[in-house]
């Protein structure tokens, strides 16, 4: 098992390459399930995640080749069943129920594993295959889903932490070779919602309304195969647009929609720093003084509950008292710990954290208890006196492609070491 050394102090400055998105990858990769035909997916990252959704759809059957980012999928003569072995390792893998449901009208699928921050039932998506006619059961760790026909209907995906992006990609999968309208309230607004949906309609589904809160899918008999690039991954922009802000003298992003940015852009320009953007690059550079926040998760297009930790190892080496509260995942604050454990003065008060600014963190030994809380430890070493040592990396290496790298062309000093 890997570990990250981050010597602190060192200034960042220069250009960085963002990857394609890992959470609109995942869902692309499992609807290729829903034709014969061949296709294939440019711009695929190269993560831990994706090996594991590339290998349940091999273990499905279908003929899978990848070479310098772009992946080949012919899913000819599929099975119905995902092996637990690797579903358990990540929550999104739950994204194959709904295209097996819509091409073979049935999926057995054991019940996912992933990031450990709070609860993330499943159970909008199983509300939704209900409510396109399947019969859905619980037992022994495995999701069964069985249809003898599915047919259209207005569903309602709304619920209490906001809308579900893979809920309603899910649905969407299931609803596109369904009898009828189908009509998904409450849907996600997210732009890896919209990828999906653009490459669903370059299947052959007609799709409207993707990127709003109501979505109109009319079925279609069959899709057929399919060339398709996936979006830039707005949270790894977004990550490396903090990672500017904690210890940049200049960091331009290249390969970026900014438009997909402007939730974590706006609070960064009110935070004090200098933010440009010109077509598909974005440049951070600092300002005369870092300002406190006040910021609060919500879904798209709001500010997004996966910046929320990066933000929080800002924050504690900013002047004065920010207030941090999430709406989406309320127990996503493990990384306030070990935040802590470098100096931090945070006090966490349910599903909000009160950040008083230090002058200065020090390294530590940390560990990593999930994916974006990885990511928030190496920028919090960025900042620190000495050396930060991440320990559990593997978290960080499910959603950022070469982070260690990328930061080190930038002038980062960051090593990756056998624990």
């Amino acid at each position: 098992m890997d570990k990250i050394l981050v010597h602190g102090g060192r200034r960042l400055r220069g250009n960085v390459k963002i990857s394609g998105s890992k959470n609109s990858a995942l869902p692309i990769l499992a609807a290729t399930l829903l034709t014969k035909e061949p296709c294939t997916i440019s711009r695929v990252p190269d993560l831990s995640d994706i090996h594991y959704m590339l290998t349940i759809l091999s273990e499905l059957g279908c003929e899978v080749e990848r070479a310098s980012g772009t992946v080949q999928i012919r899913a000819e003569k599929i099975t119905t069943q995902a092996p637990y072995d690797i579903v358990r390792k990540m929550r999104a893998s739950v994204c194959i129920l709904g295209p097996l449901l819509g091409r073979e009208h049935e999926a057995t699928v054991s019940l996912p594993g992933g990031c450990v921050i709070g609860d993330r039932p499943i159970d909008l998506h199983l509300r939704g295959f209900e409510s396109l006619g399947a019969a859905v059961k619980v037992s022994g760790g495995n999701v069964k889903v069985l249809a003898p026909k599915l047919t259209g209907a207005t569903i309602s995906l709304r619920s209490t932490f906001g809308s579900t992006v893979l809920g309603t990609g899910n649905v969407m999968m299931a609803a596109v070779l369904a009898d009828g309208t189908t009509v998904i309230d409450g849907a996600a607004e997210e732009p890896e919602v919209v990828d999906l949906a653009n490459f669903l309609i370059a299947m052959g589904a007609k799709i409207e309304g993707a990127g709003t809160r109501t979505i109109t899918i009319e079925g279609v008999k069959e899709l057929h195969g399919a060339e398709h690039e996936v979006i830039p991954d707005r949270i790894e922009a977004g990550t490396f647009l903090v990672a500017g802000a904690i210890s940049g003298d200049e960091v331009t992003l290249h390969r970026v929609n900014p438009e997909h940015l402007q939730a974590v852009i706006s609070p960064l320009r009110e935070a004090g720093f200098h933010i440009e953007s010109n077509g598909s690059k974005v440049s951070i550079a600092p300002g005369t003084k870092r300002r406190p926040l006040k910021l609060d998760t919500i879904p798209y297009p709001g500010f997004p509950t996966d910046m929320q930790a990066q933000m929080c190892a800002l924050l504690a080496n900013t002047d004065g008292i920010s207030v941090v509260s999430e709406h989406v995942f309320p127990n996503r604050f493990m990384h306030v710990a070990e935040l802590k454990r470098m100096g931090a003065n945070i006090d966490l008060q349910g599903a909000t954290a009160v950040i008083t600014g230090v002058t200065q963190l020090s390294g530590a030994p940390v560990m990593a208890s999930d994916l974006r809380a990885s990511a928030a430890l190496v920028l919090a070493g960025l900042q620190a006196d000495g050396i930060t040592e991440v320990n559990r990396v593997y978290h960080i290496d499910r959603g950022y492609e070469s982070i260690d790298e990328k930061l080190n062309e930038l002038g980062a000093e960051i090593e990756r070491v056998k624990a």
